[in-house]
């Protein structure tokens, strides 16, 4: 299979009325890659999809695939989808009820002209990648819901596509199954050689799947980087609560301290964080922090800050409690099979300074 890079430039669809549904959207996706678009619902990261694959008409910029422009509306070009090359991998199973697993993942290249033995390879090799070569001859309908949606993986690598589109695969699967198929996803896509794009809105899904995450709201890709990148640097603070520092905490700049921001919260408190973006002395921020990040001790730590427990939830492997500072709620996450403080308790919180992102308010 011959991975190429996918290009996208400037790319903008306007539908009726209203905002772009994808407004100036920019990325490249090198060979052998996979990139995953995250975002909530109708922030346009499947319209981006639907675009690459060709199944809507954008209104503005270009799609590449392997240097090739696909799409360029201004200059009159739009490749038919069946013509890009491209597998696609839907929410839906898809799956033909009254074929078996093997005439399923045949099926595209039926209507190929292409020779019956060199298909029968192809569905063999296909079938080995997704672990369901034994299942060949079983009718699709008696399969799993995870097993029905390799066959649909199978059927995309079949034919080898130059790029493969995956469009929320799992969101169908129940939690047990999507864990475990997300890992093979990622081993599947790569063995293929594959250049994928990838949507979704679970940010947990995202990290395993992803050599690079961009996380889209109200049609902008808002940041593009690494999996690491975007959990420890989040651009603006909607990257940074969409992948879980659900924490905000304001106050404003005091100075800035090295590679610190001190920033005062009410009745005095001081903290320290990292502002990615410039911030001036005097200025309001929000502190954008993780519940996993926060320390909570019984005694004073150096810089820890007064909190009061106010309820918590035990899990097993571990306990979210909810906690007040100076009349501001926080989750805080501890892993642990026995929780260490209980509701009412007068504790202390310390927060790294290194995971608390501070942004203009």
């Amino acid at each position: 299979m011959m991975a190429v890079t996918l290009d996208v430039q400037c790319l903008v669809k306007e539908f009726s009325s209203g905002r772009p549904a994808v407004d100036q959207v920019s990325f490249q996706i090198p060979t052998g890659e996979i990139t995953v678009l995250l975002g909530p619902s109708g922030c346009g990261k499947t319209t981006t999809l639907r675009c690459v694959a060709g199944l809507e008409h954008p209104t503005a910029g270009q799609i590449l695939i392997d240097g090739q422009v696909v799409s360029a509306p201004l200059q009159g070009i739009s490749v038919a989808p069946r013509h890009r090359e491209v597998g696609m991998v839907f929410q839906s199973y898809a799956v033909w009820p009254h074929m078996t697993v093997k005439q399923n993942v045949a099926y595209p290249l039926k209507h190929r002209g292409i020779e019956r033995q060199v298909v029968d390879q192809k569905v063999k090799d296909a079938l080995e990648l997704v672990d369901l070569l034994e299942y060949a001859d079983r009718p699709a309908t008696s399969l799993s819901g995870g097993q029905m949606q390799r066959v649909a993986l199978a059927r995309s690598l079949s034919y080898q596509p130059k790029i493969l589109l995956l469009d929320e695969p799992l969101s169908n699967l129940d939690a047990k199954l999507r864990l475990r198929l997300r890992a093979d996803l990622r081993r599947i896509i790569k063995q293929a050689g594959l250049t994928a794009l990838y949507v979704t809105h679970d940010q947990s899904e995202a990290v395993v799947l992803g050599d690079q995450i961009g996380v889209m709201n109200q049609g902008k890709l808002l940041q593009m980087g690494a999996p690491q990148q975007i959990y420890n640097q989040p651009s603006d603070l909607f990257v940074a609560s969409f992948t879980g520092a659900s924490n905000a905490l304001h106050g404003t700049v005091v100075n800035h301290d090295g590679v610190d921001h001190v920033v005062e919260l009410a009745q005095g408190a001081k903290v320290r964080a990292r502002c990615l973006s410039a911030v001036s002395p005097g200025q309001a921020v929000v502190i954008a922090v993780r519940p996993e990040n926060i320390v909570l001790t019984a005694g004073v730590a150096q810089g820890s800050l007064p909190v009061r427990v106010r309820q918590l939830q035990f899990l097993g492997v571990q306990t979210n409690y909810e906690i007040e500072v100076f009349g501001q709620t926080l989750e805080v996450t501890e892993l642990g099979t026995l929780p260490r403080f209980e509701a009412g308790a007068a504790v202390f919180m310390t927060l790294p300074p290194e995971q608390c992102w501070g942004y203009p308010a």
